[in-house]
């Protein structure tokens, strides 16, 4: 397997587990596979020859719907993140419900 490949192989690996606990409210999950996602995307770009190798760029395509709903999904959890936030300095925590349980 090429290296590019294989470092493809970890990015979908960490994108699959970042998407498992962004339905959680474990902030320590959610940072750990998030930092999981930065250095496997960091690996691919390091590459740098993956562009020519034609296996390479298939399974990136392959991948993109994956990646494009991940990056959606993780600006959507933040923009209601940021509302309850909000909603927290407007009314005070005794009038909102705390964005993350305990």
């Amino acid at each position: 397997m090429p290296l590019g490949l294989a470092a493809l192989d970890d990015l979908f690996d960490a994108f699959e587990d970042l998407r498992d606990v962004l339905g959680s409210s474990d902030a320590v999950a959610i940072e750990t596979a998030s930092n999981r996602v930065s250095h496997a995307a960091s690996a691919v770009r390091a590459i740098g020859a993956w562009r020519s190798e034609p296996a390479v760029v298939e399974r990136l395509s392959a991948m993109m719907p994956l990646l494009e709903s991940a990056r959606i999904r993780v600006s959507l959890l933040a923009d209601h993140s940021s509302q309850r936030l909000s909603i927290l300095a407007a009314h005070g925590a005794r009038a909102a419900p705390l964005t993350y349980g305990r």
